[in-house]
């Protein structure tokens, strides 16, 4: 047994566990073989499981002295490349670290980008929904402007076709239509006149005068467009110049009805109603017949 010592007194194997530990131990201090406490621990378990595996046959053929000679070679290559192993891990003088064990901590600089995105996305899907909440808003504001103004446009022209609504007699007439008396019944410009003229815009309204049926109503001679109405006594009334045409012939009217609108159709120097009255087959002057009826026109 003795023989197959060392002269320090140490079997092959302790002094192979001693050469290991002694190659883990801390070398002098300097920039290029400073490595952390955590990782010298790895490799020396690492280091461990090498000396494991060749301290077992060490130990077996400790006590067979004819042998102990032969393994001392074998234990010694296992020493240097421990050896090895602690300086490319550790590093030498001179002679920086080879081997450098990872950490395992979670980079923090990883996850501070993907909160830096994540930031960067939330900012610009908030970016996106403000401006098409904007977008909505402008709509809404825009559609309410449009409704309001048509509104107020439909009003706009409600209010004079209103205002030129004549108004109903007490006794069933009505004046057949509103504006400026411009000519009278009689003579005119070397000819007769057989009516009298109401000028107003084109469009203003125009009525029956009183209930009846119409006889007439589109294309006439030196008129344009006329409509006739024969009332319940027999007496016709004529509405020449007219620019649109609101009844057929055939329909039932009643006074105040409207029945088309003044144009400046025909032989005509501007826009008016030419009115006529036709009673027993003659043209009369409407002046007179619309006065009896409670009508005046200026």
């Amino acid at each position: 047994m003795a023989k197959h010592r060392e002269e320090s007194g140490h079997t092959p194997k302790t002094a192979l566990r001693e050469s290991l530990l002694n190659s883990f131990r801390p070398r002098s201090e300097s920039k290029t073989s400073r490595v952390s406490t955590r990782n010298k621990i790895a490799a020396a378990v690492v280091a461990a499981g090498a000396f494991a595996a060749v301290g077992q046959p060490l130990a077996a053929n400790a006590d067979k002295s004819p042998q102990s000679q032969a393994v001392r070679p074998v234990a010694d290559q296992h020493v240097a490349a421990q050896q090895q192993l602690a300086a490319s891990v550790n590093g030498a003088h001179g002679a920086p670290a080879s081997v450098q064990l990872l950490d395992a901590r979670p980079a923090q600089g990883a996850h501070q980008e993907a909160q830096k995105v994540a930031k960067g996305e939330e900012i610009a899907q908030q970016k996106a929904q403000a401006a098409a909440d904007q977008k909505a808003a402008k709509e809404a504001a825009d559609k309410e402007a449009a409704e309001k103004q048509a509104a107020e446009k439909k009003a706009a022209e409600a209010k004079p076709a209103a205002s030129a609504q004549p108004a109903k007699a007490s006794n069933g007439y009505v004046k057949p239509a509103e504006g400026t008396f411009t000519s009278g019944f009689g003579s005119r410009w070397g000819s007769t006149h057989k009516g009298i003229d109401i000028a107003n815009s084109i469009g203003t309204p125009i009525v029956s005068v009183s209930g009846g049926e119409v006889i007439s109503a589109g294309p006439a001679s030196g008129f344009g467009q006329w409509v006739r109405v024969q009332h319940n006594d027999g007496t016709i009334t004529v509405y020449g110049h007219v620019n649109t045409i609101d009844v057929s012939v055939g329909d039932k009217v009643s006074a105040g009805e409207k029945i088309a609108t003044i144009g400046n159709k025909g032989q005509s120097t501007g826009p008016h109603l030419h009115f006529e009255v036709i009673e027993g087959g003659s043209k009369i002057n409407p002046l007179p017949w619309l006065k009896e009826h409670g009508i005046s026109v200026k």
